[in-house]
């Protein structure tokens, strides 16, 4: 008899763990279920600017239907799709004008932002109209603010993004090189070229380590823009374009679609 009230007893406990477990993970599961909402912060790279197909209510942001954030959407019918990412952003940018959405349902965002922080448009300019020690100079003062100040930045905005979205994965796109080295192609030098791409790596480097630091995965998208580089004969990115500055050396739809779209949909 005694037997018998211990084993009732030992089974009505571990029955009672067994419950309590399984609703611990239920619950778990149900949160993780809820958070599937999908936000696309961050700057002319992932508005698609050089993509074309502009949606009009985006105005100057020039938020494209090629955009990779777009495609993945189409393609995975997020509970939510919010595009905030808008052309010319910096980071302060994104912290005051495209935190809005995110909350504790946003299981996924994605983020492009450094570049212009960094002075990437100034430094575009520079390197075309200026020598090669005027081109290499411009890039030493943006390597000296992407180690000085834009690391403090970038916590900024992924700490924002952290505290309103506590439940969301975070995936921070990269830039890729611009330049197919060695290869024959008019416009700039191969020097600059050279000190071109080794200012995205420079960037792409700090990035990736802020990323890390917070918990975030990295995106590269250095891989699949090998062989699509300007100069390269097959080319996902815009070269200069007096008619339309604005896409120049942005990604074109086949940028997103070849280039970014697969490094995010592996990524999320």
């Amino acid at each position: 008899m005694r037997r018998s009230r211990i084993t009732a007893y030992v089974t009505s406990l571990l029955l009672a763990v067994g419950v309590a477990l399984t609703g611990a993970a239920t619950a778990q599961a149900s949160g993780t279920v809820a958070a599937t909402g999908y936000v696309a912060l961050g700057d002319s790279y992932s508005s698609g600017v050089g993509a074309g197909s502009y949606i009009s209510s985006s105005g100057d942001c020039l938020r494209s239907t090629k955009a990779y954030p777009y495609l993945w959407a189409a393609a995975h019918s997020p509970s939510s799709f919010d595009f905030t990412a808008c052309s010319g952003a910096r980071t302060g940018d994104v912290l005051a004008n495209q935190l809005g959405p995110l909350s504790s349902s946003t299981g996924l965002v994605s983020l492009s932002i450094g570049g212009n922080d960094a002075g990437f448009a100034d430094v575009m300019t520079t390197c075309v109209l200026q020598s090669d020690s005027g081109c290499l100079s411009r890039i030493a003062t943006a390597k000296a603010y992407v180690d000085s100040t834009l690391p403090g930045q970038l916590d900024s905005v992924y700490s924002a993004i952290s505290s309103k979205a506590p439940a969301a994965h975070v995936v921070v796109l990269g830039y890729p090189r611009f330049y197919k080295l060695g290869a024959t192609c008019l416009g700039l030098s191969d020097t600059k070229r050279a000190a071109i791409n080794g200012a995205a790596d420079y960037l792409d480097s700090a990035i990736a380590k802020r990323a890390a630091d917070h918990g975030f995965t990295f995106g590269d998208v250095r891989s699949t823009f090998t062989g699509h580089e300007l100069c390269s004969g097959s080319a996902w990115l815009h070269s200069l374009n007096l008619l339309n500055i604005t896409e120049s050396y942005h990604p074109t739809a086949a940028g997103h679609s070849g280039g970014y779209l697969p490094v995010f949909t592996s990524a999320a």
